[in-house]
């Protein structure tokens, strides 16, 4: 018996009300070969016999590939801890803290969080949070948008393309206009996002290290938008910026993140942790939530929410946003690793993955035929320049038990021999012989 309880005539009436002559219509916009073929599901099966189906699917997974991807997504080591605090029930289980007399710990963890942030990018604010860094890179955009009454950004093509692609998503139907400004050999063009910048910019977008790994000081261009009154929002790795020049000294308006890399392992692509901080001057401006901290009639700390500005709360019709997830349990992860870790580890561990970098270029570039993609200051990552199609090249190490990096030319035109390798303190010397090994003699 069919679990739907409405008649053919209930199916009829609310049809008629929404026009459509029936079912199927509801569905045109699926081509026929893409929509199920049929229901006839197997035979149900025991606890036992599908934990055993499925035991047997895991396994047919490489669990013990040598990786050198990044491009935004990075392999680092997650103590134990991590695991073991934020999965306890009363983190696994707590969502939005809508009643804080019953929340203070929920809300303590996201204030601890938000301080944690705004310390390391050394921004006056953070929020807790949305979905991943394309969500927040948008979000920024619209920050700056809201707040300049400008409808153009500038965006340094150099920025990680798979959150570029989310800007054109997100922003496809608003009035926006969206100038992209093309790399020069993987470093970003500052003289040419100078010039791309006028008086109808709402802000400039760059990345640092940008997707090539190429680590640059936006200092003066911020200054440049400022002229024209327009934001500066620069996108970061977090564990580069315990040793890099910060968002604040740059003078950064808004600076978003990935926030993967503190405590997030890596699942299927996402989503993970959007990291968005801003001036003071754009408090009001930002997604989500701010979480405050008070003291009550006897004196006590509290932590209470503050200007929160989703459309579930006050602002309704006038919300900042709709799109911002609590990501509250992602959020209690990422305070919990910068804790165990402290400023000396988030900093051991940048070096630890930049000394084997530098390691893994000097092995690389020593094959006939390989070099770097040019000569700009690089952190963990780099770019290389193979003397064959890069994504062929992956495609056999793969086979051969290692993923060698990321081929960029699925996303940069005439840039197919070009591969992106990424080092963390996971990456051992063996592991980069290993590779300079493999790829010597398929070249």
């Amino acid at each position: 018996m069919p679990y739907i309880p409405h008649t053919d005539e209930d199916i009829r009436e609310m049809l008629n009300v929404i026009g459509v002559g029936s079912i199927d219509d509801l569905f045109a916009d699926i081509q026929p070969e893409m929509r199920p073929q049929s229901f006839n599901l197997p035979k149900g099966m025991s606890e036992c016999e599908v934990d055993s189906y499925f035991h047997s699917l895991a396994a047919k997974n490489k669990q013990d590939l040598i990786s050198f991807l990044g491009a935004g997504y990075y392999d680092h080591y997650i103590p134990k801890a991590v695991d073991a605090l934020s999965s306890r029930g009363e983190f696994l289980t707590s969502y939005t803290p809508y009643q804080p007399e019953v929340s203070q710990g929920t809300l303590q963890s996201i204030f601890e969080y938000q301080t944690a942030i705004s310390r390391l990018f050394e921004m006056d604010c953070c929020n807790a949070s949305v979905f991943d860094a394309g969500n927040a890179l948008f979000e920024a955009g619209m920050m700056a948008a809201r707040h300049t009454k400008h409808d153009t950004w500038v965006v340094d093509e150099a920025i990680n393309p798979l959150w570029r692609k989310m800007l054109d998503t997100y922003s496809a139907e608003l009035d926006i206009t969206i100038v992209t400004v093309p790399h020069k050999d993987g470093i970003s063009d500052k003289e040419a996002l100078k010039a791309a910048i006028n008086d109808d910019c709402a802000a400039v977008m760059v990345q640092n290290p940008n997707f090539f790994g190429a680590i640059d000081d936006f200092t003066e261009l911020f200054e440049h938008a400022k002229a024209h009154k327009a934001l500066g929002v620069l996108s970061v790795y977090p564990v580069m910026q315990s040793i890099l020049k910060t968002p604040g000294e740059m003078g950064a308006d808004i600076a978003i993140a990935e926030g993967q890399s503190l405590g997030l392992p890596l699942s299927f692509g996402g989503a993970y942790l959007g990291i968005i901080t801003c001036t003071k001057a754009l408090i009001r401006q930002i997604p989500g939530r701010i979480i405050g901290q008070t003291q009550d009639i006897d004196g006590k700390i509290g932590y209470v929410l503050t200007l929160q500005a989703r459309e579930q709360h006050i602002r309704r019709a006038k919300a900042t946003s709709n799109i911002c997830s609590n990501q509250g349990l992602c959020a209690l992860r990422s305070i919990i690793h910068m804790a165990l870790l402290g400023p000396e580890g988030l900093r051991r561990t940048a070096e630890n993955g930049m000394i084997t970098a530098r390691y893994a270029v000097e092995k690389l570039t020593a094959i006939s035929g390989v070099k770097l993609l040019n000569d700009a200051p690089y952190g963990n990552e780099f770019a290389l320049v193979l003397p064959k199609d890069a994504h062929e090249i992956a495609s056999q190490m793969a086979e051969n038990g290692i993923i060698p990096g990321f081929p960029v030319g699925q996303y940069y035109q005439n840039m197919d021999n070009i591969l992106l390798v990424a080092c963390t303190e996971k990456t051992t010397e063996s592991h980069v012989d290993e590779l300079a090994s493999i790829l010597g003699g398929l070249l």
